[in-house]
């Protein structure tokens, strides 16, 4: 998957006009506007410091996700993604495309091969991947389709454990409360038939045309264990006054 992700990094030097800069965060954040000094310093960073671990977010990727267990709660994702190894990515999530975008959380994506030696329990706060590739709700804007749709082939039997700490669809102004679990979209009527439409408007791109363009793309055998929330069981974190338990993690 390296060189895909790496051809993608390439098209989007000469596609950028159609794969960013075209969704705003839905977040007004308070605070006062940058001073001439800060930019200055601001400036100098960005030239003098190494920044090496943001560079390798070569990939950019869109979709959507919800709340475990409140579908109603849901927004768009927007994913930049750097490649550990070949069964290993991790993304950085934001609100929009923009300078304005706001940082909503992370998700880290492991292959089929990965997702099969975790624990039972662990399972089941992974979500899988199938649908929303299959239904060309997952894009990767601004690459030519013949690359994106190699990219889905490699992403369609994949897993995500996706944590958003800012809930950019209600905490307006700044993160509020604790971080939470996200998950997939499974089958149609689910996704908000209105975010699909904003999101494919600002893309000038078309779900249903997309969906077309990838029935060929083999459906893999999803583990049962994962989309625990399809089951009735939801797993969410909650901020308490007790101490975690971090046995059998490694700490």
């Amino acid at each position: 998957m390296k060189n895909i992700f790496t051809g993608c990094f390439i098209a989007m030097l000469f596609l950028s006009a159609c794969g960013g800069e075209n969704t705003s965060s839905n977040v007004q954040a308070p605070g006062g506007e940058k001073t001439t000094k800060s930019k200055v310093l601001e400036t100098g960073a960005d030239v003098m410091q190494d920044k090496t671990p943001l560079s390798k977010m070569n990939a950019y990727l869109d979709g959507f996700h919800f709340y475990d267990g409140h579908m109603e709660g849901q927004m768009e994702a927007h994913h930049y993604v750097s490649q550990i190894n070949e069964d290993l990515h991790q993304a950085v999530i934001f609100d929009g495309n923009g300078e304005n975008a706001k940082l909503m959380g992370v998700e880290y994506i492991v292959s089929e091969k990965l997702f099969k030696t975790l624990p039972e329990e662990e399972k089941k706060l992974w979500h899988s991947h199938h649908y929303e590739v299959k239904s060309g709700t997952l894009v990767a804007p601004g690459i030519p389709e013949a690359a994106e749709h190699e990219l889905m082939e490699k992403l369609v039997s994949t897993y995500g454990k996706t944590i958003h700490t800012w809930h950019t669809d209600r905490d307006l102004k700044l993160p509020f409360g604790a971080p939470q679990l996200m998950m997939g979209f499974t089958k149609d009527g689910q996704l908000k038939p209105e975010l699909l439409q904003k999101r494919d408007d600002n893309f000038n791109i078309s779900t249903a045309e997309k969906r077309k363009n990838r029935e060929d793309i083999p459906m893999p055998q999803v583990d049962p264990m994962a989309n625990a929330w399809e089951k009735g069981e939801i797993r969410q974190f909650q901020v308490t006054n007790k101490a975690p338990d971090l046995k059998g993690h490694g700490h």
